[in-house]
């Protein structure tokens, strides 16, 4: 393996993922439901992402937040260059992509003397304790007080019982050789042999065999660079708040709002524990005890100011907020790590009926007497509860709209376009959100013939049968393939019917399309 790569997958593109965590009005969000000062998403920020991989969180954050500046690294060139080809293709000029190493980025000529906000989504557990360093330099040099870093990263004790498998898996390929994706799938039928001889470490762990069983169905792009990479290290919470002390930083919280809920997480003899914990890194340490976590999505902040009360009712009553969920397809439950739990509905749905009528600030939805009498405490909790959940999303003010929605019509149609060739990319950007929103293929190809001028799910239906066809693909329902043309066209119009009536909705009050 060449030096360049430092030990890590380069053979293989990484995922065309969209983070949402990585979204400045979340990040904004999650200073505000800790009671702290954060940058103003709507402000003209300075946004770095370490660690893009195929830059699209960075194009479609662009796209919905022109009024931001970002600027993204990643070793991989192949990858930069295919980020740098849908920059072009969005017309955007509000970010740059670099293929420089972290150890050589804070030199990069053209980057803003200090950054708002620096992300790195996965990245830590996957580069060296060398490159770590370079990171940890890199903020405390390049972030601005005040300022948030958004840092995820495989984390113990949840990953105690898998990691010896992961080690398998890795050593099993470096003794094969060859190009990964074929390294890949011969170590996971080599893991799956010895599970099913009765492998003495197997059967002690319990739920190992399912965890394997999810491996084989996962993107093998994912799993190459999470289980093949040389520099691969598993961080307790306390190991990356010491490392990221030295760039003076302190922990705001979690931006996985629902792992911040006790009551869906902790039962009453763990919340009384915590309760009597007062250092805010043991606290967190145990509670990922308390939860088995495995995977961790944390906030930090220079400088941590708390809001007054006064401000931070202020603050909340002038956030917007969108339902990204069409109301009729939400239930009252939540999923946590004590299992499904069910939500009040005398908290819950009038806050959703209310929101249902589209995008508003909490102040316009407390003038409804029904809102207003929940309370601010529950009010506040509902909402945190329905963003942590994917039901609700912060969004940008309403004055600028219009300004956003004329970049993210621009990245949107990029991206319908590139549907004619494949499913890469799985996310469309909102300018009322500042974010992005799952969209499957399909939906992608009704929408492409929609704002072609097709105004009919059946003529949307045409258009994706005429792009499968032309591939030689089929639709696969239920595990059977559909191999007549009839067939797979009577499927597209199912699913173009039930778009039409379902989602189209969602995406055109969130101003999608």
């Amino acid at each position: 393996m060449s030096s360049w790569t430092s030990g890590y997958v380069a053979d293989l593109g990484y995922t065309y993922g969209f983070y949402r965590e990585l979204t400045p009005a979340l990040l904004g969000l999650v200073a505000l439901a800790r009671g702290q000062t954060g940058p103003d998403a709507s402000a003209p920020l300075h946004y770095c992402e370490l660690g893009c991989g195929q830059g699209l969180s960075m194009n479609l954050l662009a796209s919905a937040n022109p009024h931001i500046k970002f600027h993204a690294t990643d070793f991989n060139p192949s990858q930069i260059a295919g980020a740098r080809a849908l920059t072009a293709e969005a017309g955007l000029d509000n970010v740059t992509f670099y293929d420089t190493s972290f150890s050589h980025f804070v030199d990069e000529p053209g980057l803003p003397e200090k950054f708002d906000i620096i992300a790195l989504h996965g990245i830590y557990s996957w580069i060296n304790a060398d490159l770590r360093a370079s990171i940890v330099d890199f903020i405390s040099r390049k972030l601005r007080v005040g300022g948030l870093v958004y840092i995820s990263y495989n984390c113990l004790p949840g990953w105690s019982s898998a990691a010896p498998m992961r080690h398998l898996m890795y050593l099993h390929g470096k003794v094969q050789g060859g190009p990964t994706g074929g390294r890949l799938q011969s170590a996971l039928d080599f893991v799956d042999t010895m599970q099913k001889s009765g492998a003495a470490y197997f059967r002690a762990i319990p739920g190992l065999d399912q965890r394997l069983e999810k491996l084989k169905d996962q993107n093998h792009n994912y799993l190459a660079h999470e289980y093949f990479n040389d520099a691969w290290d598993l961080f307790y919470h306390s190991d990356v708040v010491k490392d990221l002390d030295a760039a003076k930083l302190s922990f705001l919280g979690s931006a996985a709002l629902l792992e911040q809920v006790d009551a869906i997480n902790l039962s009453a003899d763990q919340q009384q524990i915590m309760g009597g914990i007062a250092d805010p890194v043991l606290r967190e340490t145990v509670r990922d005890y308390m939860t088995n976590q495995q995977f961790r999505r944390d906030v930090f902040v220079k400088g941590p100011v708390a809001l007054t009360p006064r401000l931070a009712q202020e603050a909340w009553l002038n956030q917007r907020f969108a339902l990204s969920t069409r109301r009729d397809d939400i239930a009252l439950t939540v999923r946590g790590a004590l299992g499904e739990a069910t939500l009040q509905e005398d908290v819950y749905r009038p806050v959703l009926d209310k929101l249902a009528d589209g995008p508003m600030t909490v102040r316009h939805m407390v003038t409804d007497t029904a809102i207003a009498d929940l309370g601010w405490a529950r009010l506040q909790q509902a909402l945190v509860v329905l963003v942590g959940a994917g039901h609700l999303q912060p969004c940008l003010p309403a004055k600028d709209d219009a300004k956003r929605a004329k970049n993210t019509r621009a990245f949107n149609q990029a991206v319908l376009q590139r549907a004619r060739d494949n499913a890469d990319l799985q996310y469309l950007a909102s300018p009322v959100t500042g974010g992005g929103l799952a969209v499957p293929r399909f939906h992608q190809l009704f929408l492409l013939a929609l704002s072609e001028g097709r105004k009919q799910s059946e003529e949307w239906a045409a258009l994706a049968w005429q792009v499968l066809s032309a591939q030689g693909q089929r639709i696969v329902k239920e595990g059977k393939t559909l191999d007549t043309p009839e067939e797979n066209l009577a499927e597209l119009e199912a699913q173009a019917a039930a778009f039409a009536q379902k989602q189209l909705s969602v995406l055109k009050g969130l101003q999608v399309i």
